[in-house]
């Protein structure tokens, strides 16, 4: 099985680089868009796409790879919100597992179905322990998961949440507070966990401007994904890729 891009994300990791990921609803966009953000992703320097959302309403996951593969060299992750959002076109999949919740379906019963889709896809598959955080307003995700969300100041839940998910096997981490959530995830939280756990740590939801996304970084976050604020205003990707990457030439 292919480790290509796993390997990447811990090589940055273990040199202290910090990565920017766009991330793009299928059910959001159409061809023009997709043109726009995969020009101005590349004149920002964006590191990695991820693609998915909890629906997939209009079935154009394939056309979208297929476009944005066509116009770059950025790699395409998989962010799946159920077992049917599988491309083979794609780079690689985030095979998420929600340990923060108590759903047995999305921790293993969807598993259990994806997997011979998933296995003959092709795709680099990346264990991903998946932890959804209080944003302060219900999202999709919670209420698709049907899954209680970590209270936002619960620090040491979340920590051993991630321990747990790491012991078990997750070759990725993943904090999320959910798309248009009224408050990110806590740089407390976020140093708290990162201080206890060696995988790359994904933080994402709630991420409206380059000053948080840099704060995050400082936390100990690895990867940050942004795709809410962006639909709202493009030009963010150019300032958020640069508040990010400004960590890569900080001297410590």
């Amino acid at each position: 099985m292919k480790h290509k891009l796993y390997h990447q994300f811990l090589e940055r990791k273990k040199a202290g680089r910090k990565s920017f990921t766009v991330l793009i609803d299928p059910d959001k966009v159409n061809a023009a868009k997709i043109d726009q953000l995969v020009a101005l992703s590349i004149d920002a320097g964006v590191d990695y796409f991820f693609l998915g959302g909890s629906l997939v309403i209009d079935n154009n996951l394939d056309e979208c790879i297929q476009q944005i593969k066509a116009s770059c060299d950025i790699p395409v992750i998989l962010f799946p919100g159920s077992p049917s959002q599988i491309s083979k076109y794609a780079d690689a999949l985030l095979y998420l597992s929600l340990i923060s919740g108590r759903n047995p379906e999305l921790l293993i019963g969807q598993h259990v179905i994806s997997a011979p889709a998933v296995k003959k896809s092709g795709l680099e598959i990346m264990p991903t322990g998946y932890m959804v955080i209080d944003g302060g307003a219900p999202t999709t995700v919670s209420y698709i998961s049907n899954a209680t969300p970590i209270p936002s100041d619960k620090n040491d839940i979340a920590m051993c949440t991630a321990m747990a998910g790491e012991m078990l096997g997750m070759q990725l981490i993943y904090m999320d507070a959910g798309s248009g959530a009224k408050r990110p995830i806590t740089e407390t939280m976020i140093e708290r966990v990162s201080s206890q756990i060696e995988s790359p740590l994904i933080i994402g939801g709630g991420i409206t401007s380059p000053e948080k996304a840099y704060r995050n970084c400082q936390s100990g976050a690895d990867i940050i994904v942004v795709g809410n604020a962006i639909e709202k205003d493009t030009t963010l990707i150019k300032e958020m890729s640069d508040a990010i990457h400004q960590m890569n030439r900080v001297k410590v």
